[in-house]
């Protein structure tokens, strides 16, 4: 049987959803408010779970503050308090819609476990509106 550890964390971003071979109607149609050409923000909520054999010697899936310190380095430093489009370089040419921020920290997270752990991100771009992404 494997158990399921997850840590909560947090970070504020603003970004535009918009793709460039669109016009500027088409764009305004589909993604409304979050085509705001000024950008808008979000006080984003992020869970990352891992699964697991629990060890026998700790008792742990993996340790919380180690799992802590992996979420600040590999994903608060790169996007709390910065301008998804502008200042991330990967969402420079890939729009930074909920569904890819999800992929991009799942794919900066998966090197950081040993591959016997399944690793799923769910992230709350809203209190009503997340994307689970991973196994």
């Amino acid at each position: 049987m494997k158990a399921k550890v997850s840590r909560h964390a947090h970070f504020n971003a603003a970004h535009r959803l918009n793709v460039t071979d669109w016009s500027d109607a088409k764009n305004k149609e589909y993604f409304g408010p979050c085509n705001n050409s000024n950008f808008h923000g979000h006080n984003y909520e992020l869970i990352v779970s891992l699964t697991g054999e629990i060890d026998p010697t700790t008792g742990y899936v993996f340790d919380m503050k180690e799992l802590s310190d992996i979420i600040k380095l590999n994903v608060e430093s790169r996007l709390d308090h910065k301008n998804l489009n502008l200042d991330v370089p990967i969402f420079k040419n890939l729009n930074p819609s909920a569904e890819n921020i999800s992929k991009v920290i799942y794919d900066w997270l998966r090197p950081c476990f040993n591959s016997e752990l399944s690793l799923k991100i769910k992230l709350y771009e809203t209190p009503r509106n997340f994307v689970e992404y991973g196994v």
